[in-house]
């Protein structure tokens, strides 16, 4: 596990941040509330992807939650009578939150959730905002609108679509059922169960391959998935021609070629 010790507190501590080896960590860490999300900790949470972003050492940013017990277990049901009671206020509560997601969405570096325990609601929309899902055995999934009388936006939905496909989607959402680790590896929810003790660990690894890798040649590779994703009339395909002939005139290009030439491990500046 992270130490915590040593992170920056956004949001009054419920948000955390620390870089380490080029890794970016977000802890949400509100566990006696299962990490459940408020409005300020979604306005921290944005404050803490924005300085991973602009900070030039980070090349890769893991999301987890503090405690053990929960990634997100969802939003902060009891700021609801205050902030989402009816079509108006909950308007503006997306509002207020949409930003941060829309930042996630359209995050320039790697994302990893790291996911143990109840990852349900908002949580299961911060996961699906993230590139890669990491999960741990324990963990459980859903999203529970339907026991709440809540209806999901197109962005949440378009994401959940994209990963488990309509009939899944259908069944989630109709039921507000929650399914373990195995049944989401199964459906395409997340890319890997790791057993509890060893999740932190795998998560690392990966994120520590991500780093070292060129990070021009990954952004080329985010912004053409992201873009294959779209819509044929809404693709940008000449923003794809643009980082391919960066990547391809790039010095990292140079370093890559004379590293497998000279039989050592590259050193990429991304650039």
């Amino acid at each position: 596990m992270p130490d915590l010790s040593q992170a920056t507190p956004y949001a009054d501590g419920k948000i955390l941040k620390q870089v380490t080896d080029g890794v970016g960590v977000i802890t949400f860490n509100n566990p006696d509330k299962r990490n459940a999300m408020s409005l300020e900790m979604w306005e921290g949470f944005g404050e803490a992807l924005t300085d991973l972003r602009d900070d030039e050492a980070v090349r890769v940013v893991i999301l987890r939650g503090a405690g053990g017990k929960a990634f997100v277990s969802g939003a902060d049901i009891s700021q609801f009578e205050k902030t989402r009671h009816n079509a108006a206020a909950s308007e503006e509560y997306s509002k207020r939150s949409a930003a941060q997601r829309a930042l996630l969405a359209d995050y320039p570096k790697p994302t990893i959730a790291c996911i143990q325990g109840f990852c349900l609601g908002g949580g299961m929309q911060v996961a699906m905002l993230a590139d890669i899902r990491i999960a741990a055995h324990d963990s459980q999934f859903g999203i529970p609108a339907a026991k709440l009388g809540i209806a999901y936006g197109y962005d949440g939905l378009k994401h959940l679509v994209s990963l488990v496909g309509p009939s899944w989607a259908r069944l989630l959402m109709y039921t507000g059922m929650r399914i373990d680790s195995t049944e989401a590896l199964r459906i395409g929810l997340v890319e890997r169960v790791i057993p509890d003790d060893q999740l932190w660990g795998e998560t690392m690894a990966i994120a520590m391959t991500i780093s070292q890798n060129a990070p021009l040649a990954i952004k080329a590779a985010k912004i053409t998935i992201a873009e294959v994703l779209k819509d044929e009339s809404a693709r940008d395909m000449g923003a794809i021609k643009a980082i391919g002939t960066a990547c391809m005139d790039s010095s990292d290009f140079r370093e890559g070629r004379q590293a497998f030439m000279d039989k050592r491990k590259p050193q990429f500046q991304g650039k």
